[in-house]
């Protein structure tokens, strides 16, 4: 019988994305200056007031104050009638240095020996769902948001938009798990008030976004998602009515709150530990990257249709303590999961310090990563400029999502003999 399955994503102006991309600017600031930072980093955004917590281990001094400002206003939120302002909010920093405790079952004199930053178990996960190797409904509730994103900033077809929007999409499937039409989709957008009634509001969104929005986001997908669009899906438009009072002045925000939308929207599993605002020694991130490259490629090489990978570590132990894969009876290769996870380790080093070399995870890469999620984004280099009045202006060319590299097929196809 046919199932439905939804995710969500949110927008970079979402109270909870606020505050990551705030903990993941910082931390790109701390590696830009000192690639060696050990850096977790926490923030709470509310109405005019952001707090800054977390304890960091670094040889460089940042003003902590102006680069949390910036990055607010750079997501929109510049005007008083939000009630959060980037140039007129409080910003209190309670950051301190990171235990000794930590800290030593962590450094190592030889870097190899690098221990993990924390216990927990971390996931992987790809499917040939979609081209970039994501969930469907993921992917499309993520491209919604960032084209709203756009259409806010170009001020042009839809002039009233403000910052904080949610996106829902549910799909249905078939018995033997293939994408047959979408059911539904949610579309929750703040905006400015209006100078009419809240019925004719309520209306011109509504067909702003079907009208606007939607075609533009179907004209991106590739044909055969497109044809899951027809005229019987169910649309939500700010379904709760007016939505002005919206971002940190509407509900606080936390950095690691919004874990199922950062990695694959419910599909596969998820560890618990949030990304934005750790440095690479965190395996939390670290690992759970790691974990998406090697199902991204066992997927690309053939060997599963989709793939689950756990893997899980000790405090400041070097190795992980296991590896497992799950293939949801799609594999294509005559092997246990036990003996396909084997492979795997002989192909990947998950040793802390290997992930960070591997993937590059030591430069300043992680503000891209902390709206609109983690995964399925195209991998690229780009030149950043960070300026601190403390380290003067640094220039630094990265390789941004280098996790979502299909580099390892090869490599793949030759072990399990593909």
């Amino acid at each position: 019988m046919p199932y439905l399955f939804t995710s969500e994503s949110v927008s970079e102006g979402h109270p909870d994305k606020v505050a990551d991309q705030i903990s993941d600017t910082l931390l790109d600031n701390f590696l830009a200056f000192d690639p060696e930072s050990k850096v977790a980093c926490e923030t709470l955004v509310t109405t005019g007031q952001v707090v800054l917590a977390g304890e960091v281990k670094s040889d460089t001094y940042l003003d902590v104050q102006t680069i949390a400002r910036d990055v607010i206003n750079d997501i929109g939120y510049t005007k008083g009638a939000y009630k959060f302002s980037g140039d007129s909010c409080g910003v209190i920093s309670l950051i301190h240095e990171q235990s000794q405790d930590i800290n030593q079952g962590v450094d190592r004199g030889n870097k190899e020996e690098q221990g993990a930053g924390d216990q927990g178990m971390m996931f992987g996960y790809a499917t040939k769902e979609t081209e970039n190797y994501m969930p469907l409904a993921l992917d499309i509730s993520h491209k919604i948001l960032i084209e709203l994103a756009k259409l806010r900033r170009e001020n042009n077809e839809i002039t009233y938009l403000r910052p904080d929007s949610k996106s829902q999409v549910t799909i249905e499937y078939s018995d033997d798990n293939i994408p047959q039409r979408i059911d539904s989709i949610v579309v929750s957008t703040q905006h400015d008030e209006f100078d009419e009634e809240d019925t004719r509001m309520l209306d011109k969104i509504k067909k702003d976004i079907l009208e606007i929005l939607i075609p533009r986001v179907q004209a991106q997908l590739p044909e055969y998602v497109q044809k899951l669009f027809n005229d019987k899906i169910k649309y939500h438009i700010n379904p709760t009515g007016k939505f002005v009072i919206g971002g940190p002045h509407g509900d606080t925000g936390l950095t690691g709150r919004k874990i199922i939308v950062d990695t694959y929207g419910g599909k596969g599993a998820h560890g618990g530990g949030a990304f934005s605002g750790k440095d690479p020694s965190k395996v939390d991130r670290s690992a759970a990257y790691a974990a998406r490259h090697i199902a991204k490629n066992l997927v690309a090489a053939g060997v599963a249709d989709e793939v689950l990978i756990q893997v899980s570590y000790a405090i400041g132990v070097v190795e992980p303590t296991s590896l497992l894969v799950e293939t949801y009876g799609t594999k294509k290769v005559d092997l246990s999961h036990g003996e396909i996870a084997k492979k795997v380790l002989k192909i990947f080093d998950m040793r802390p310090a290997a992930i960070e070399e591997r993937l590059g995870l030591r430069n300043p890469i992680y503000r891209e990563t902390s709206a609109y999620g983690h995964f399925g984004k195209e991998p690229r280099t780009e030149r950043k400029v960070f300026k601190s009045p403390y380290n003067g202006e640094k220039t630094v060319e990265v390789n941004l999502f280098t996790w979502e590299e299909i580099n390892k097929v090869e490599e793949i196809k030759k072990e399990f003999e593909i």
